[in-house]
């Protein structure tokens, strides 16, 4: 790595992220800016912390409705303001609503 390339991301500042942390109060936990942190979150996912915390976040909800969770406990589990916002996101970033998620992740769906 070069003086150019940004560190990457340590993994409790992905956790972090992944919690729903505010990207200020992240950069000011691992004492950057929020430019800084801009581009180290860049370098380590491809994409930027706002966009991170949204995958994040969903990863691990995709995971809890996977294993059978209902969608209201998903939802209050992982940060959602409530089950339509759940929805909503996974259709966003899924294309499925919550109840087929788990379906449309199995292989040969």
């Amino acid at each position: 790595m070069d003086d150019r390339t940004p560190a990457p991301l340590p993994p409790p500042a992905l956790r972090a992220l992944a919690g729903g942390m505010p990207a200020a109060e992240l950069a000011d936990r691992l004492g950057v800016t929020g430019r800084t942190l801009h581009r180290r979150c860049v370098a380590t996912l491809g994409y930027g912390p706002a966009v991170a915390r949204r995958v994040l976040r969903f990863r691990t909800a995709a995971a809890l409705l996977y294993d059978g969770v209902p969608p209201a406990a998903v939802a209050a589990r992982t940060g959602y303001a409530d089950q339509p916002h759940l929805s909503r996101e996974v259709r966003a970033l899924a294309g499925v609503s919550p109840g087929a998620l788990p379906v449309a992740a199995r292989p040969g769906s």
